[in-house]
């Protein structure tokens, strides 16, 4: 029986790629996955016959999938995965990939998500994204997130006593990082006082809780450390990954997520704490979710992320940055490419592919973390990611 290692020693993650972002575009999401791969090949000098595995995530390349991509780009992989997780899909097609590569499944991995967005993607999107929204959300004129992420948000500030001020905090930190990302839709400085000005979307949900779909792609490649030194690519190593479906199913309203439950294997597989991260990307959709992420994974007590955010910089030049690329709160959501948004972003911090205006100083462990699939109450999806310099 083959026993999987538990660490992911040799393992590299090299060229962080983004394609977009458009507020809208006439093109499908095979267009954006194919200019990824071509991004992948041109930055790293690999020819297309070299990639013998492929980790695609779409949600609008439906009814294809990862097996008719492979045609539309001409590749034969002897590996392929096709993960359809939102938010989770970038950790958890790191993770896999790099487990194939360890066990010679593949040897270079090109790993893409990509979404398209035009004046029916969105709605078509929501009224058959499952057979609960299809059959019993859509038809009632509750699709889309909003209202779940209302009920998440509500729940949450009565149960801890958080105030909307402190999710607007979150905001316009991560507008302030966007300021510095050329691929970020908005860039315009955002004040708290307008934050909380703002119309209201769900209430508590206001216009600058909520993401704006677009289109675009995120992706990087997954090799072997020896073979990143030989190309000459500066590169990333994994110091722990984790995944959890279903987590505290139990729970009437979310509070928590997959991350508590697999956050001291997470920790100790890489050797290190909370204390050791330099910075972190978690899925934003809705500040509420980014607040689950930061207290799951430990950067603070359960109930306390208001106070995390009233009492820390989160901005590029903080003390723990966080969604350093804007998120997506400020650089859009490129639909199933959101879920690359943080895992990419923070492969360019700790390779310095982002210097020299937001880079953050001296970075050596980025925490990534994931949350996708929404049915009417919640998500399902959880992962999250240590990465570290690949001389640290």
């Amino acid at each position: 029986m083959t026993v999987f290692p538990q660490s992911y020693d040799g393992i590299a993650l090299v060229a962080p790629v983004t394609i977009g972002y458009e507020r809208t575009s006439d093109h499908g999401a095979a267009y954006f996955a194919g200019r990824a791969l071509r991004a992948l090949l041109d930055r790293t000098g690999l020819k297309k016959d070299e990639i013998d595995g492929l980790a695609l995530s779409s949600f609008t390349m439906k009814p294809d999938t990862a097996v008719a991509a492979t045609a539309h780009f001409g590749l034969s992989p002897r590996w392929l995965e096709d993960i359809p997780m939102g938010g989770a899909s970038g950790v958890v097609a790191m993770r896999r990939a790099a487990r194939a590569v360890q066990m010679g499944d593949a040897d270079i991995v090109a790993c893409i998500s990509a979404d398209t967005n035009n004046k029916d993607s969105f709605s078509s999107l929501v009224a058959d994204f499952s057979l609960f929204s299809r059959d019993a959300v859509h038809p009632y004129g509750a699709a889309g997130p909003n209202a779940v992420f209302s009920m998440i948000t509500q729940n949450y500030m009565r149960e801890f006593g958080a105030a909307r001020e402190d999710f607007g905090r979150l905001a316009v930190a991560q507008r302030r990082n966007a300021r510095d990302n050329p691929h970020a839709l908005f860039h315009d400085p955002l004040t708290l006082e307008t934050y909380m000005n703002a119309r209201p979307i769900a209430g508590p949900i206001h216009l600058f809780d909520c993401v704006m779909p677009c289109a675009g792609a995120d992706a990087f490649l997954v090799m072997s450390v020896d073979r990143a030194k030989s190309l000459g690519l500066p590169y990333v190593v994994i110091k722990g990954a984790v995944e959890r479906h279903n987590a505290y199913a139990d729970d009437p309203v979310p509070t928590r997520g997959g991350w508590a439950m697999e956050r001291e294997r997470l920790y100790g597989m890489a050797g290190l704490g909370p204390k050791d991260v330099d910075f972190v990307e978690t899925y934003d959709d809705y500040p509420v979710i980014s607040f689950l992420q930061i207290e799951d994974l430990g950067l603070c007590a359960k109930g306390e992320a208001g106070r995390f955010f009233r009492d820390t910089d989160t901005t590029i030049d903080g003390q723990m940055p966080h969604n350093t690329s804007g998120g997506q709160l400020s650089a859009g959501q490129a639909g199933a490419a959101g879920g690359y948004l943080g895992l990419v972003e923070a492969i360019r911090q700790l390779t310095g592919d982002k210097a020299p205006s937001a880079q953050i100083a001296k970075a050596r462990h980025g925490l990534v973390s994931g949350y996708g699939m929404v049915i009417y109450d919640r998500c399902l999806c959880t992962a999250a990611a240590l990465l570290a310099r690949g001389d640290a």
